[in-house]
């Protein structure tokens, strides 16, 4: 029995008074019960209405009883107001609706304001003709005389009556212009009654004012007739000297400055009588009004833009000395709304028709156009980037006080306000960012070198003020301290620096990174070496703006650091608690551009998911991170070029294992391509590249489609943004030794780095083949799949070796990575015989090159420089098309195509012979232009394998180009006198088949010169001593980038078909040509003969000693002079120079073998296996 038995078995009644099923398998409901039944649930029900009626029987008389009460009160009420009518209408019955005569006396005139505001409905038409008869009498009355003699017994009627005037302004919209001027005479008259009065409510008073000016859609549509008294009742309010003038102003900001299109004469009349500095207070108020109080947030971004338009016309009128600069004011709220808007200025800024256009924005959503600025706002944004206004921004940046703490903390605060004004105006004009950084440059400061020196560079004085803040200090004493400063929530020295603090001295430091690369760009070696103070004001400004040396020094410690911390720790930096991607597919249906922005100061993509940094939304960490590397990779290059640090001085060899450092990089390169394997990726520049094109596609068919159809497109672009994010994310913190090796390459020595970029190869070639003996591939294929082995066979013809190479191998794209079988046809069509055992390939390869590159040979597809370097021919294009057309071919037929793409084919097949090259291991003694060279290192981005994106020609690599045209440009950037005297525009002429550079293919073809604008309009803007830099400038992108483009592109897509572009940037360009050709040094002949082979009689024998003869070689060579030990070098490898890692690196092997009895026969070379 069980314990818990009570004796009883009944079981215990449950009564349900809910009327629910209480069965939880029941399908349905309970079947209802008939009315007639009674039942406890009937009688439950019943009972509850009966409660609610006696409910609502109780409730019934007090509701009546209020009903009667407010009915008695509303007919009280009208009867009152009737009455009050009434005896407010005898009192003017005398007078006619358009009389005039003033009021007898005070007591009469309040006592009709008193009637009119108690009684006086908007709704009312006839109250609101009584108005008008009040405010025509009221007009020539002369009570109260002023505002200083009111009494309390007129202030609050007036203020009724100001408030019943504004109410009657909507309804008077529709009456004549006469009327309405009548109104706002009243208006503007009690308001300069009353100001302080009525300052509270000036957010109504001005709210009518608009309603009255503007049409429903925002815009001025007042009449002129009108347009004076407006102008009047809004001024009525701002002329006063207010105790808390900023009430009235944030009610003008928040009303009047939304009105779109207020005609400037009008502008003007309301600057007259505004006071800039209220005016600019209550524009900062509205920044931090919250959102259920700021009509800032009830402001569209259209409104914004105009409000931001008139604020700038209004401080410039206002001020014109100043014209806004050194306003600390003026420059801290300018950047507030300049960072609200930035996303829509640096779409629409250069769009100047309603139109569509390619969006470069990758922030734009996928809508029908683009509309332009209105002519008024545009003309005032851009006032903002012009040289007067930008070079003026530091003309009050001084170190006012005796105290040298007190003038740093003046300093680092006025430096921090003006850094981010400046790095806003960056972020809104991605495009005009080379222009403002240039008038950045040429800006001065109050503040100078020395005692009785000129004015100190915007440069020295942001580098000054940067090199001073803690932050700079503890990152250039240890690179850890990066961490906390980048990434406040670290645990890591979390209290190193204050947020508020930490976030100024970040803008300074970042607004110098902004800069100081336009100062490399036009600043030559002579000029950067000589950086030292200078007190000579006769001196060129570039010479003034150069750094010393030792500040130079510490500046790339700090960089060095800094960038090493943003590799090396970019998870713990960047946050684990960071979502993956803040942006979410809803963000694409709402239509906010500021959300959607993804674009940088130059406008390049930025990540949203990225840590910002210094308190600016888009100052990314991804974006700081390439301008730290960017800047850092340029003072490496102009040492590299001309050595002013220490040898030692790039290594951080001490922050790595560098005993295992190969065999680590080499690892995390196999763990990324697991990685792009699980994501999907066919390889990560391959498929940025097929991202680029789809996004471009996107653009150029943003009309196509319906909407459902454009937001898929969006969607889909999201997700791909997001997949890619990820995966960078995943691989910087799985791989930071492979971000450096990449970014930052000269951390790690150059042997190093050879030794892993042959790891690399090898670990693609097993990738690829599974296994790196050739012989072994061949036979695989040949057993496996013949037909694929069929397509790496060639017959070439040796007088015609790179047009049969390029029909026969052009096809094959990365397969020309395996190995190749090449049989050489002579001039009788007979094939020679032989075995490839490595030798015929490098004697094609470098056959090829030969004739490739060979700028004799008439293909006109390289040129040499004054040092006989090669680059590519950079009017090749053009010589073709000009070529077909001189044939007939009209431009755009398949003809021309087909022959302008066979032209870039072969640029690119000449990338993919060099590629082969390197990645064989194999040297070819071709020489390139440093500047050329360049390029393939900063174009190893992920998404950079064809096209320049990392490149930006200066001056400096002008020289490796054209020595004369560099030269000439250096005479006119230090020239003393006026340039403009010298009549140049910004233009450029380019000449097709020169006369210095005479070719077989069109031996009789004279020159043909070509004008080009530099810039928009540049034919009809003079060359001037303020714009000549800007000059230099652009003639160094267009003969360095823009003229040479869609060759360079090609040659660098062949490349990066063979080599990972990521590879190529661990190199410099002098780097580069050491792994084309070889080393310059001396070759070590006895390492040439540790790694020799022997064969036939000179076979070393079981006692391990050298014949005779060999021992007899080995002596002559070791005594040769360095000149005939290259020539000797050159007669046995096709190539003056040893291999980077040694002669036992050599493909394929030094031998020697004895040549037969024949004792009158001179030594030959041969191919292996020939």
């Amino acid at each position: 029995m069980y314990p818990s038995f009570t004796g009883s078995a009944r079981r215990p009644r449950q009564v349900n008074l809910s009327g629910r099923n209480t069965n939880p398998f029941a399908a349905t409901a309970a079947p209802k019960q008939s009315a007639s039944a009674p039942t406890t649930q009937h009688t439950l029900a019943h009972a509850q209405a009966e409660r609610v009626q006696r409910y609502q029987e109780r409730l019934r008389p007090p509701a009546a009883r209020n009903i009667q009460r407010s009915w008695r009160g509303y007919l009280s009420r009208r009867q009152t107001r009737a009455g009050w009518r009434q005896e407010w209408d005898v009192r003017e019955a005398s007078f006619g609706p358009a009389d005039t005569t003033p009021y007898k006396n005070e007591q009469d005139c309040l006592d009709q304001i008193r009637l009119l505001v108690h009684f006086a409905s908007p709704q009312n038409r006839s109250d609101g003709d009584r108005l008008m008869i009040f405010a025509r009498r009221y007009a020539n009355s002369s009570w109260p005389t002023s505002s200083a003699a009111l009494s309390d017994n007129w202030a609050f009627p007036l203020l009724r009556l100001a408030k019943l005037t504004v109410s009657m302004l909507a309804s008077f919209r529709s009456r004549s212009t006469q009327d309405l001027d009548v109104l706002l005479d009243l208006l503007s008259t009690v308001a300069a009654t009353i100001p302080q009065q009525l300052a509270p409510y000036s957010a109504y008073y001005f709210e009518a004012l608009r309603a009255v000016a503007s049409d429903s859609e925002g815009s001025y549509s007042l009449s002129t007739s009108n347009q004076g008294r407006w102008v009047d009742a809004v001024v009525a309010l701002l002329r006063p000297a207010l105790p808390k003038a900023e009430h009235a102003y944030r009610g003008f900001v928040s009303q009047i400055l939304r009105v779109a299109a207020i005609p400037v004469a009008t502008l003007q009349r309301i600057s007259d009588a505004c006071k800039a500095q209220d005016l600019a207070l209550a524009m900062a108020s509205l920044l931090s009004l919250p959102p259920l109080n700021g009509s800032l947030h009830e402001t569209n971004r259209e409104q914004l833009l105009w409000l931001v338009a008139y604020f700038i016309y209004f401080h410039r009128t206002a001020n014109p000395s100043q014209a806004g600069f050194g306003d600390a004011l003026y420059v801290r709220i300018l950047s507030r709304y300049i960072s609200i808007l930035a996303a829509d200025i640096a779409l629409r800024i250069d769009h100047t028709t309603n139109t569509t256009t390619e969006l470069e924005d990758e922030s734009t959503s996928a809508s029908a156009s683009i509309p332009p600025f209105p002519p008024f706002v545009r003309h005032e944004l851009l006032g903002l980037i012009s040289q007067e206004h930008i070079s003026g921004l530091l003309a009050k940046a001084a170190a006012p006080g005796d105290s040298e703490s007190e003038a740093l903390g003046v300093k680092s605060e006025q430096a921090a306000e003006l850094a981010v004004y400046a790095l806003t105006l960056l972020r809104a004009f991605p495009r005009k960012g080379d222009e403002i950084r240039m008038w950045l440059y040429f800006g001065s400061t109050s503040k100078r070198d020395t005692k009785r020196g000129p004015p100190m560079p915007a440069m020295k004085y942001y580098y000054e003020a940067a090199s001073q803040t803690a932050v700079y200090k503890l990152i250039r004493s240890d690179p850890n301290y990066a961490i906390p400063l980048l990434n406040p929530r670290s645990k890591r020295r979390a209290n190193v620096l204050a947020l508020s603090d930490r976030d100024g001295q970040w803008q300074v430091i970042l607004l110098f990174l902004e800069l100081y690369p336009i100062v490399l760009k036009v600043m030559d070696d002579e000029d950067f070496l000589s950086g030292a103070i200078s007190t000579n004001s006769s001196e060129t400004w570039t010479r003034r703006s150069a750094l010393a040396l030792d500040q130079v020094r510490d500046l790339t410690i700090f960089l060095k650091h800094l960038a090493f911390s943003m590799y090396w720790n970019a998870p713990e930096i960047a946050g684990v608690e960071e979502p993956e991607n803040r942006s979410s597919i809803a963000a694409y249906f709402s239509g906010d551009k500021a959300a959607l922005s993804d674009n940088h100061p130059d406008g390049r993509p930025v990540r949203s998911q990225d840590t910002t940094i210094a308190g600016l939304s888009w100052m990314t960490l991804s974006y700081m991170r390439g301008m730290v590397t960017g800047l850092l990779r340029m003072i490496y290059e102009r040492d590299s070029r001309r050595k002013f640090l220490a040898s030692d001085h790039w290594l951080m060899t001490q922050w790595f294992e560098m005993d295992r450092f190969v065999p680590a990089v080499v690892q995390e390169e196999e763990e990324k391509h697991k990685i792009q394997d699980s994501y999907g990726a066919e390889g990560e520049g391959e498929a940025e590249d097929q991202d680029d094109e789809i996004e471009e596609e996107q653009v150029h068919d943003v009309l196509v489609g319906t909407q459902r159809t454009q937001q898929v497109r969006n969607i889909e672009r999201l997700r791909r943004q997001q997949r890619k994010a990820s995966r960078r994310k995943y691989l910087e913190a799985v791989t930071p030794r492979l971000e450096i090796l990449q970014n930052m390459p000269f951390f790690i020595p150059f042997s190093t780095r050879v030794q892993a970029f042959r790891q690399f190869v090898t670990l693609d070639q097993l990738r690829r083949r599974r296994t790196t003996d050739p012989d072994l591939w061949r036979f695989d294929m040949m057993s496996s799949n013949p037909s694929h082995m069929g397509r790496h066979k060639a017959r070439v013809h040796r007088d015609s070796i790179f047009d049969d190479a390029f029909e026969q191998y052009y096809s094959l794209g990365e397969g020309l990575k395996e190995p190749i079988q090449i049989a050489f046809v002579d001039q009788f069509d007979t094939v020679e015989e032989g075995i490839d055992g490595g030798g015929v390939t490098k004697e094609f390869l470098t056959s090829v090159t030969n004739e490739a590159f060979n700028s004799m040979n008439g293909l006109d597809m390289f040129v040499e420089n004054d040092q006989h370097l090669l680059y590519p021919n950079p009017t090749a294009l053009e010589e073709r098309k000009e070529l077909l057309r001189q044939a007939g071919e009209a431009e755009g037929s398949p003809t021309y195509n087909e022959s302008t793409r066979d032209l870039l084919r072969r640029f690119e097949f000449m990338g993919r012979i060099i590629g082969k090259c390197l990645y064989e291991g194999i040297l070819v003694d071709i020489h390139f232009a440093p500047f050329f060279l360049l390029k393939w290192a900063l174009t190893g981005g992920p998404n950079s394998a064809s096209r320049e994106s990392s490149y930006h020609g200066n001056l400096n690599d002008l020289r490796d180009l054209d020595e004369a045209l560099y030269q000439g440009l250096l005479q006119l950037k230090n020239y003393p006198g006026d340039v403009e005297n010298m009549g140049l525009t910004f233009e450029v002429t380019d000449t097709l088949f020169p006369a210095d550079r005479p070719s077989s293919y069109h031996p009789s073809q004279a020159p043909i010169p070509r004008t080009r604008e530099l810039i928009n309009n540049g034919s009809n803007i003079p060359i001037t001593n303020k714009n000549r830099l800007v000059y230099i400038t652009n003639i160094a992108r267009h003969r360095l980038s823009v003229q040479p483009y869609h060759q360079t592109s090609a040659f660098l897509r062949g490349l990066g078909t063979i080599i990972d572009p990521a590879w190529l940037s661990m190199f410099n360009q002098h780097e580069l040509q050491t792994l084309i050709s070889g080393t310059d040094s001396a070759p070590d002949m006895a390492d040439l003969r540790r790694n020799t082979l022997y064969g036939g009689l000179y076979v070393i024998g079981d006692d391990g000693l050298e014949h005779s003869t060999i021992q007899l070689f080995w002596s002559v060579v070791l005594a040769l002079d360095v000149d005939d030990k290259m020539k000797l070098i050159k007669f046995v490898t096709s190539t003056p120079r040893a291999p980077l890692l040694g002669f036992g690196n050599l493909n394929p092997r030094f031998s020697i073998r004895d040549g037969g009895n024949d004792q009158t026969r001179l030594p030959t070379t041969r191919i292996k296996g020939c």
